[in-house]
């Protein structure tokens, strides 16, 4: 069997107690990740990520429908399916004022790792990151970057076959982020591991083997980010202008376009979109400030299914 993870119609509620009142986390979740594949959940905060991230690390049992990792349901045989599986968390989970290597140990040690045994696996896992010269050093003296790579150090100390990870670049800084998804799909290259990952961010979806763009609690789109991105068919223009209502309505009348408005700007899916820009802003003079042409990525691929920006915008809160 090829299928490293499966969840079948995984629904969840979260009861606030403001007078009963109940929100709706996961409404229906089926999905197929296979072994040696990075899958990635895509969405943004509130998107249910976090709760479906819980429940496949054991951290909340499945309330309805059923979740399987390596076969073992989450609800009959949780014990068996931990082995299996390493974690690291969105927040730190190292002590800052032990060093790497006493981490490490101390981590080892829940796993019943002892000895001889464990001073070489963590050898091992220093050498995979790159940390030889630093398990002496305290973790609280650590770059983000360092410390990110050693907690996948400590996630894989007890080689798990299934490596979960909840937003594990934030924080960290463009350079670092991508030395992070190096590691991820070496490991994955190398060691044959499976990888589950969460991320808002629609660079790190174009990392994934494949995908499943959350929205609201649901899967709106599913595949490889090839696939995916094959969907919109085109170019993608996106026109800053004012008003976008009355323009967007405008240009689906006169100029036959399909049109929508997204975050106060009107955007259009064509194909071969150089060839439209000098008629759109021949038809709305002095009304335009600025149109910018793209090939299609995983934030349009969101917008075409939801209707919304994958990001909220520069100046808003993240969970609004």
């Amino acid at each position: 069997m090829n299928i490293a993870v499966t969840t079948r119609d995984l629904r969840h509620t979260y009861n606030l107690g403001e007078k009963t009142r109940e929100v709706v986390a996961l409404k229906g979740i089926n999905l197929a990740a296979k072994k040696g594949e990075i899958f990635g959940f895509l969405g943004p905060n509130g998107s249910g990520k976090t709760t479906l991230f819980k429940i496949l690390s054991t951290l909340v049992a499945p309330q309805s429908g059923s979740a399987e990792i390596f076969g073992h349901d989450l609800r009959t045989r949780v014990n068996e399916a931990r082995k299996l599986i390493g974690v690291a968390f969105q927040h730190p989970s190292l002590d800052k004022k032990l060093t790497v290597r006493e981490n490490l140990m101390h981590h080892g040690h829940l796993y019943g790792l002892r000895g001889e045994g464990l001073r070489k696996k963590i050898a091992e896992q220093l050498a995979l990151f790159g940390l030889e010269n630093r398990g002496g050093d305290y973790v609280e003296t650590l770059s983000g970057g360092t410390r990110r790579r050693v907690e996948l150090a400590k996630a894989l100390l007890h080689e798990p076959k299934l490596l979960i990870l909840d937003e594990p670049s934030v924080g960290l800084d463009p350079v670092a982020r991508r030395g992070l998804w190096d590691a991820i799909t070496n490991l994955k290259n190398d060691s044959g591991l499976t990888v589950l990952v969460t991320t808002h961010l629609g660079e790190e979806g174009d990392r994934c083997d494949e995908l499943a763009i959350m929205s609201e609690g649901r899967v709106v789109a599913a595949g490889s980010p090839t696939k995916l991105k094959s969907e919109i068919g085109g170019d993608v223009i996106t026109i800053q202008c004012d008003p976008p209502d009355e323009i967007s309505r405008r240009m689906r009348e006169e100029l036959k376009l399909n049109t929508s408005v997204v975050d106060g700007a009107v955007r259009i899916e064509i194909a071969n979109g150089h060839e439209f820009i000098p008629r759109i802003v021949e038809s709305l003079p002095g009304r335009v400030r600025a149109v910018t042409l793209g090939k299609p990525t995983l934030e349009d691929v969101f917008i075409r299914h939801t209707g919304r920006m994958l990001e909220p915008a520069a100046g808003k809160a993240a969970n609004e």
